[in-house]
């Protein structure tokens, strides 16, 4: 075992970050195979998979395998974390999206064999679309397959906050980024695009722009997966764009699937299919996170007054309330 990989193992068990610590043993595993020592190799695989399986058994039983990993020093101010519970299998998704979603997750949960073979597993991915339609949820979802932290950062807020040094901020993220594995979020990332306009700032931004560049092309020690969400990807600069490995683009749902989101929320007060003709017109233009909302506002209710069955009318309010908001915020911008 190389110094640096002995410092990496310290590191790892330092940060609580057992997942890491046991890639970490899998890629010793693999050196030894390859040096010829097939025993040590095997045993060492052996133990790794007996710790994974010990950490799912005690994680079934309410217990953490990992502790709780929070951002530390500077980075608590622009960053939040959590252990999300959430699984794809929880969203409605077009088959494209979750066919690569999955493919992703693979690739993150068989890095291992990847390196094996001089590949390495997708890290970086930029989701667009518009407000409400599943982007942050995806990434929740995606740390929880992977039962990774999830660390979500506004970039809007580091530019409001700390402009001027921002980019000294970021780096101490990126730093993060290849000691911690996680999930990490960029939320508003088109913010470093829209900035670029103000005159009076163009010298940060440039700089700024040039800090995320460079840390789109290093390389990602931890295998952290590193996503972007923007709901406004024209203004994105295009040297930014390159650097992704996926980009995954969300659209409003279709009646076909505001039905499955409505149904899926609503659980057991499910809509009836001779109900849906009079409520599908008002799912028109809703994002997923309206229907989810009008579909919460219903089951609220159904619980507070003891009911046990789906009240249509009620489900039709909720709708109507929500496409109201839509018209007075849209007429408003």
């Amino acid at each position: 075992m190389s110094a640096k990989q002995f410092i990496a193992l310290l590191n790892s068990h330092v940060a609580g970050n057992e997942e890491q610590f046991l890639t970490i043993a899998l890629q010793i595993a693999a050196q030894e195979a390859r040096q010829g020592n097939a025993n040590d190799a095997e045993k060492l695989k052996q133990l790794v998979q007996s710790a994974r399986q010990k950490g799912r058994s005690g994680s079934e039983h309410g217990q953490s395998v990992i502790p709780l990993a929070r951002p530390r020093g500077e980075l608590q101010e622009i960053v939040s974390s959590s252990y999300p519970k959430s699984q794809l299998s929880g969203m409605v998704l077009s088959e494209n999206i979750r066919l690569r979603l999955a493919r992703l997750v693979r690739q993150q949960k068989e890095r291992a064999t990847l390196r094996d073979h001089g590949q390495a597993p997708a890290t970086h991915l930029l989701l667009v679309g518009p407000p409400g339609t599943g982007k942050t949820m995806t990434a929740s979802a995606l740390a929880g397959e992977l039962h990774l932290p999830l660390f979500v950062v506004r970039l809007d807020s580091v530019f409001s906050r700390f402009f001027g040094e921002t980019a000294t901020k970021l780096r101490l993220l990126f730093d993060q980024v290849n000691q911690t594995r996680g999930v990490y979020l960029l939320d508003e990332f088109d913010a470093i695009g829209s900035r670029r306009s103000d005159s009076n700032d163009v010298g940060e931004i440039r700089r700024v722009l040039n800090s995320v560049l460079t840390f789109m092309e290093e390389p990602n020690s931890t295998d952290s997966l590193v996503i972007a969400a923007t709901n406004h990807p024209e203004i994105l600069d295009k040297a930014l764009a390159r650097r992704f490995d996926e980009i995954v683009e969300y659209e409003m749902p279709d009646v076909d699937a505001a039905k499955k989101i409505l149904n899926q929320r609503l659980g057991k007060l499910k809509i009836k299919a001779s109900q849906w003709q009079d409520v599908a017109p008002l799912t028109e233009g809703l994002s997923q996170g309206e229907l989810v909302r009008a579909a919460d506002s219903v089951i609220k209710d159904a619980i507070l007054e003891g009911g046990s069955s789906l009240s249509v009318e009620a489900l039709k309010l909720s709708l109507q309330d929500r496409q109201s908001f839509r018209r007075r915020f849209n007429s408003s911008r």
